[in-house]
C-alpha cells in the first residue's frame, strides 16, 4: 500500500489525522493534509483506507494490494473507491 495526498485539493478538515495519526496530520499554517508515512503498515492499513474513503476532499488516494476477508492481498492498484466512484475519499 503507498499514499499520495493533494495538498492543493485538502479543504483541512481534519479527518485523516483523527482517523490515522500514524499516518497523517495537518499543517500548523494552513491546516491542510502533511502526509506522515507514504508506506503504512499493514496494522496501519484499516485506519489508512477509512481516512482515504472518508476524506470530503478526495485529497488522498491509496494504492497497492486490498487485504482479502482471510488476510492474503489481492487485486492492485487505485484500491480505495470512495463515494460515487471517487478516488480517494
Amino acid at each position: 500500500m503507498e499514499i499520495s495526498v493533494d495538498r492543493e485539493r485538502c479543504l483541512g478538515a481534519g479527518m485523516c489525522a483523527l482517523t490515522a495519526p500514524e499516518v497523517f496530520d495537518q499543517d500548523t499554517e494552513s491546516g491542510r493534509v502533511l502526509l506522515l508515512n507514504a508506506v503504512p503498515s499493514p496494522t496501519q492499513a484499516p485506519a489508512t483506507r477509512k481516512a482515504a474513503y472518508i476524506c470530503p476532499s478526495g485529497a488522498i488516494t491509496v494504492t497497492g494490494p486490498r487485504p482479502a476477508a482471510d488476510g492474503l492481498s489481492v487485486g492492485a492498484g487505485g484500491a480505495n473507491s470512495g463515494p460515487a466512484g471517487r478516488s480517494g475519499g
